[in-house]
């Protein structure tokens, strides 16, 4: 059985950060893509960061600039370094891995809330 545990959302001010963290245990081998991504209400899930090695990470249009992902392979995390937060940014945001080989797998999402 696979979990991914998300972790670090809340509220925050406009121009705030806040650092989300996503740890992956269980029965999970070589992860190709690690991500993150975020459904804010009555909106579609849309994504917001993927990372497939340490140098090769895709962003938002929306999020670029403000937004880091990154990855430690020997952990299973991924963490997402959210600096310069909006209203926009208000979302639920969920954690994303996808193996090499097998199904993909979702947490179960964390809270993020940026006040104006």
């Amino acid at each position: 059985q696979v979990q991914l545990v998300e972790s670090g959302g809340g509220l925050v001010q406009t121009g705030g950060s806040l650092a989300l963290s996503c740890a992956a245990s269980g029965n999970i081998f070589n992860i190709h893509v690690m991500g993150w991504y975020r459904r804010a209400p009555g909106n579609q899930r849309e994504l917001v960061a993927t990372i497939t090695s340490p140098t090769n990470a895709n962003y938002a249009d929306s999020v670029k600039g403000r937004f880091t992902i990154s990855r430690d392979n020997a952990k299973n995390m991924v963490y997402l370094q959210m600096n310069n937060l909006k209203p926009e940014d208000t979302s639920v945001y969920y954690c994303h891995v996808r193996p090499a080989f097998g199904p993909a797998y979702w947490g179960q999402g964390t809270q993020v809330t940026v006040s104006s």
